[in-house]
């Protein structure tokens, strides 16, 4: 088990945003006689997808339903499946507008070279 601070320092993200994330009930760590929270190692798991879902633009909301819909057991497979394949299809948008991005950059990065080896040898 792990205490808040290490699974901040794990996961390289702050105790705020871990405490954010219970409060938004996509995360419930367990808690000591104390009070203190406690993540095993499934937590460290779904907070390592969460972050993911996070980085590629999955709004909160979804990730709270999904959430939600895990703790609801099997019978929100089909509705987890579905809200998973609606993100892959915007993920993979996502990194076709960033290979066209890459694209341009790649073809205005080597006009300036071009540019500029010219003007040197000139």
């Amino acid at each position: 088990m792990y205490s808040i601070g290490e699974v901040a320092k794990l996961l390289n993200v702050s105790t705020h945003t871990l405490r954010f994330y219970e409060k938004e009930k996509i995360i419930t760590p367990k808690r000591t006689e104390h009070g203190d929270r406690r993540y095993s190692e499934s937590h460290l798991q779904w907070l390592r997808f969460v972050i993911k879902l996070k980085e590629t633009k999955m709004p909160l909301a979804q990730i709270q339903e999904y959430a939600s819909l895990f703790l609801q057991g099997d019978r929100t497979t089909q509705k987890r499946l579905g809200l998973l394949k609606n993100h892959q299809e915007h993920v993979q948008n996502q990194i076709h507008v960033l290979n066209e991005i890459d694209d341009m950059l790649r073809k205005k990065i080597s006009a300036y070279e071009e540019y500029l080896n010219k003007r040197n040898f000139s």
